[in-house]
């Protein structure tokens, strides 16, 4: 109720005036009921001091008082209560950020705590944090490519469909050249000037009929910068080898392959940067990468809403006078 007090403002702030009268009725009101006091002479007061006031004696001011309750509620409601919700043309610096994201089986390894997969989640989630100006999109990869979000600079709905993303929720295998062409055509019409799509895998692609290169010849045409991070440590890795029909995972040590050479090459033609992500301290690195980009200006145009609040008052006056009207002709009905 504070909070929604709070936020009401009045277009016609010249029926307040009406509120002198108030002071006028309440001294009006007191010479009245002088006036109509009367005088009793007494010897002795003795015979009365166990005699109290009734209820009705103690409540014989209360008809007044919801007079000028009532009359204070009708020039509220006069004076037009509204609320307000806008939103301000603000104009800040940002650019347009696609990340595609592999989440092939391979990325539940667990050479990275607890695996691969919730590490680069994690790290992903302090980008976007770090990066509050930015319009910002997900796609997510593994035999197939799918748009988990598209450009927003709403982070939160971004961020709450990372809990969403599970490995093997698409079909299995590892097409780079999807994930890549996907996030393409998410940015290609982009009006930024700046526009990236940071593509994080843990293998060598395998499906898909679109290649690495090819992905990265389209990105380069269309003027967009991608920077690549393979994921996974040195050696051997313990991963997922077989998926029984029960959705259990059987893990073995094998060798941990990264196409780094087309993932390389792909940074190399768009203007970007590979990197090898072996803790969280590479993703941080990208974020220094793309912080010292050319930034485009972001213009989000304001809203106004009014909202009418004298309902609520003029009610209230009704109430109060209505009922003031009806206890001066029944519980306080004076006689002459």
């Amino acid at each position: 109720m504070i909070s929604f007090l709070e936020d009401i403002q009045f277009a016609e702030k010249q029926w307040f005036w009406l509120f002198l009268l108030l002071p006028a009725m309440l001294v009006w009101y007191l010479i009245r009921l002088k006036n109509y006091e009367g005088e009793l002479n007494f010897s002795s007061f003795d015979n009365f001091k166990n005699i109290g006031s009734s209820l009705k004696a103690k409540l014989r001011h209360s008809t007044f008082a919801l007079r000028l309750i009532g009359i204070s509620l009708l020039i509220l409601a006069l004076a037009r209560p509204q609320s307000r919700s806008s939103w301000k043309d603000v104009k800040t610096e940002g650019i347009d950020i696609v990340i595609s994201m592999d989440i092939s089986l391979s990325m539940l390894a667990k050479d990275f705590k607890p695996n691969r997969l919730e590490v680069a989640k994690e790290v992903i989630l302090d980008f976007i944090d770090a990066r509050p100006n930015d319009k910002i999109g997900m796609v997510i990869f593994s035999g197939e490519a799918f748009t988990q979000c598209p450009l927003t600079v709403d982070h939160k709905v971004l961020k709450n469909m990372f809990p969403e993303i599970k490995a093997g929720m698409l079909d299995q295998g590892t097409a780079i050249g999807l994930g890549l062409a996907s996030a393409v055509s998410r940015l290609k019409d982009s009006k930024a000037k700046s526009k990236v799509i940071i593509l994080i895998s843990d293998g060598v692609s395998n499906v898909g009929e679109i290649t690495p290169l090819t992905a990265g010849e389209i990105a380069q045409t269309y003027g967009l910068r991608v920077y690549t991070i393979g994921v996974g440590s040195k050696g051997k890795a313990l991963q997922p080898v077989a998926m029984y029909p029960n959705g259990q995972l059987e893990y073995d040590y094998v060798d941990v392959e990264i196409d780094e050479a087309v993932m390389n090459k792909i940074s190399q033609m768009t203007g970007g940067k590979y990197f090898r992500a072996t803790d969280k301290e590479s993703l941080s690195n990208i974020y220094k990468e793309i912080d010292k980009m050319e930034k485009t200006i972001i213009s989000e145009k304001s809203f106004t809403n009014k909202a009418e609040h004298f309902l609520p008052f003029a009610l209230g006056a009704l109430i109060s006078l209505l009922l003031e009207f009806l206890l001066k002709r029944t519980i306080f009905k004076s006689v002459p």
